[in-house]
């Protein structure tokens, strides 16, 4: 199978790629190299005999010509993390959302009618909550005074009572709460749309926080085990948000490219004009300071320090349930917590990207 991998040279679609090539699939990479994912653009694949394109996903000519003979598409290609601030706004939502338009458009016009989107978490915004009194129960945004006296925890919107976190399915509310959660929900929004108008079959894999070898360091273009990470390769203890006890979902990334490729082989036997969403998780919740902890034990660095510090577009807890992707794909985690943790203390990662890179 001949399989399109948009931004197939980034710390997860790389990880596709060579999952696809050891499966016996025809990779092909199209990816901008941009500064903010690539301070030093690999000279070339590093996975086997993989077709390498360095284009950009928005240039509607160079798609076309990478779609081609192509069986299905795995479109990784987007700007990820919380960025800077509000500024990075046109360019999360050029790469984003105008690259999945030009993309979608280009797979209409080469016929090719199966995708797999990489979707994220973020677009649930907070995850779920049961009120003792209310039971479940929908919590709006933090507000700055509370974050500001370090009162982190949600309240019953109705009572204010404490709230108890839980696992979201992939019937939750969509609630984005940040500028790349928007355009990640929007991603889908367009590939529902492109399914219904051409027939198509379009999956949505909801990654949780994905970790692991190859991820960037040194940029805020990135997720918190890079960032800790990165701190720990400079001989500095891992900053910790918040009072740490923030809820997440650590997948590493074998284990998601792996979900990909099932995906990938799977899709076509989807109903036509329709996405299927799944989140991929591990469905064993941790907190950001057990993985501050066990990155800083496996390192040998400096123990991590709880700041206080917030960023008003961080959610408290998001975890999930990924029981729609073990019984629709077969899929299961391979890589627990502390083996990947172990691991990933001391892989390589990629070179650090300046923080006033952007496309």
């Amino acid at each position: 199978m001949r399989v399109l991998v948009t931004g197939g040279a980034g710390f997860i679609g790389s990880h596709i790629v060579a999952a696809l090539a050891a499966r016996g699939h025809e990779p092909v990479v199209l990816d901008a190299l941009l500064p903010t994912a690539h301070a030093v653009p690999p000279a070339r694949p590093p996975f086997g005999t993989a077709e390498w394109i360095t284009e950009d996903v928005r240039n509607p000519e160079a798609v076309a010509r990478a779609l081609r003979g192509v069986h299905v598409v795995c479109h990784q290609a987007a700007m990820v993390g919380l960025g800077k601030d509000i500024a990075d706004t046109p360019a999360y939502v050029g790469c984003n959302d105008l690259g999945t338009a030009h993309l979608l458009a280009a797979m209409a016009g080469a016929g090719v009618q199966d995708l797999v989107l990489a979707g994220s978490m973020v677009v649930y915004g907070e995850g779920r909550y049961d009120c003792p009194r209310h039971g479940r129960v929908t919590p709006g945004p933090r507000a700055v005074a509370d974050l500001d006296a370090g009162r982190f925890e949600p309240r019953c919107p109705r009572c204010g009572a404490d709230l108890v976190p839980g696992l979201v399915d992939e019937d939750a509310p969509l609630d984005p709460r940040n500028v790349y959660a928007a355009t990640k929900l929007a991603q889908e929004h367009l590939a529902a749309s492109w399914a219904r108008a051409t027939g198509g079959r379009a999956v949505a894999l909801r990654y949780h926080n994905v970790y692991g070898p190859g991820m960037p360091r040194d940029t805020p273009y990135a997720g918190v085990a890079s960032f800790f990470r990165s701190a720990l390769a400079r001989g500095r203890a891992p900053q910790v948000f918040e009072d740490g006890a923030q809820r997440r979902d650590f997948v590493h990334v074998r284990d998601v490219a792996e979900a990909n490729v099932l995906a990938l082989e799977s899709v076509r036997d989807r109903p036509d004009g329709a996405l299927r969403a799944y989140n991929t998780g591990s469905d064993t919740p941790h907190t950001i300071a057990d993985l501050a902890t066990a990155l800083a034990t496996a390192h040998g660095g400096p123990a991590p320090e709880i700041t206080g510090a917030y960023r008003l577009g961080d959610v408290r807890h998001i975890t999930a349930t990924s029981g729609r992707l073990r019984a629709e794909l077969g899929w299961r985690p391979e890589v627990g917590f502390a083996e990947g943790v172990a691991e990933f203390a001391h892989a390589v990662q990629r070179e650090g990207v300046p923080a006033a890179a952007a496309p």
